[in-house]
């Protein structure tokens, strides 16, 4: 027993020896392995088969809970993906004014399209920005692509802007390419401008670039109004007729840059806004008006009280008897005043008394 033994541990140290150093009992392993592959299976079978079983005879309402919670997680996922595309359009948009502000001198400030005005004869929207934000009337109004229009309503939170294409709207435009001048007129059409009394003869042509002239003191000059799409002449009109489309994006903007020509930031134009508010509070007697009072200059130079006829001093007025008298006149003398001032002027003397001695004497 003790020979066998030994034999299998020196054969077995043989065979791990030559396994190691040569490739002569490759072939044997890989039998030996799909031998030993089979065992495993065979092992494995009572596992496998109890799994299986297990997966066909689930409870159903496991199975249905799981259903449901499977649907409302893919229903939250594609709410999720829906949002993520709005943020997506959302930040284009917003890189857009980005871009476009970064080209405009003057200050600017965003604000987002909140409602529009049901009216179909009138073009007009509603911001989220108004006069408590330093918003002003004639303010413009542009967007990514140019001028949208301008501020014509001012309420505490929101304002009213008034669109290009309104029929009561006019906007004076050069054309870019040449720097002739004109007024673009609203039609009611949100697609269609039409330039006003532009001579037949003039050179404008089609595909050219309205930007405003800054003529009319509300719009600054150099902002995109609108392009030049049509041109008829008419040898019988003194006018060409010069139809152009709006380069912004009237029907599909929502936000929107408010142009503010100073150079105060919304922090101070809001504090001015507010304070121009309370004043129009005191004047409307919402508010409590306290007068101010300014002190009246007082004048340096003593007042000195003029001369009436109870301060002067009495005079007396001697009066000769007439040639003719029969009885002499006794002289008369004012009596003295009841009060004299404590400031008086010397006495002016009487400009009658003379002249009535003087006749007198020559009696």
């Amino acid at each position: 027993m003790g020979v066998r033994l030994l034999v299998l541990v020196v054969l077995s140290v043989a065979l791990m020896v030559v396994d190691a150093r040569f490739a002569l009992l490759k072939p044997v392993r890989s039998q030996m392995s799909l031998v030993l592959m089979q065992t495993y299976w065979i092992t494995d079978l009572p596992q496998r088969l109890y799994q299986g079983v297990a997966s066909q005879f689930g409870s159903r309402t496991e199975l249905v809970a799981e259903n449901e919670k499977l649907k409302t997680e893919n229903l939250l996922l594609q709410g999720r993906m829906q949002k993520l595309a709005a943020l997506t359009e959302q930040n284009v948009r917003l890189r857009e004014l980005l871009n476009s502000s970064a080209l405009v001198n003057e200050k600017v400030e965003v604000a987002e399209l909140i409602g529009m005005d049901p009216n179909p004869f009138t073009h007009r929207i509603i911001i989220n920005k108004g006069e408590r934000d330093g918003v002003v009337l004639g303010q413009p109004v542009l967007d990514a692509r140019g001028l949208m229009g301008q501020v014509v309503e001012l309420m505490p939170y929101t304002s009213r802007v008034l669109l290009l294409t309104d029929t009561t709207h006019s906007i004076p435009v050069q054309v870019n390419r040449n720097g002739l001048r004109a007024i673009a007129s609203g039609t009611g059409n949100p697609e269609r401008l039409e330039l006003r009394h532009v001579a037949d003869t003039a050179d404008i042509k089609e595909g050219d670039l309205l930007v405003s002239s800054g003529l009319g003191q509300r719009f600054p000059a150099g902002y995109p109004v609108a392009t030049v799409k049509e041109v008829i002449h008419d040898s019988g009109q003194p006018f060409a007729i010069v139809r152009a489309v709006p380069t912004a994006a009237l029907n599909r903007s929502r936000y929107l840059l408010l142009v503010f020509s100073d150079n105060r930031t919304p922090e101070e134009r809001a504090n001015d806004a507010a304070q121009a508010q309370e004043a129009e509070d005191k004047k409307n007697g919402t508010a409590p008006i306290i007068p101010a009072t300014v002190p009246k200059p007082q004048s340096t130079t003593p007042v000195v009280p003029a001369a009436t006829p109870a301060a002067t001093a009495p005079v007396a007025t001697p009066v000769k008897p007439a040639a003719h008298s029969a009885h002499p006149v006794k002289p008369t003398a004012a009596k003295p005043p009841a009060t004299t001032p404590a400031t008086t002027t010397p006495a002016a003397k009487p400009p009658a008394a003379a002249p009535a001695t003087t006749r007198q004497r020559e009696e």
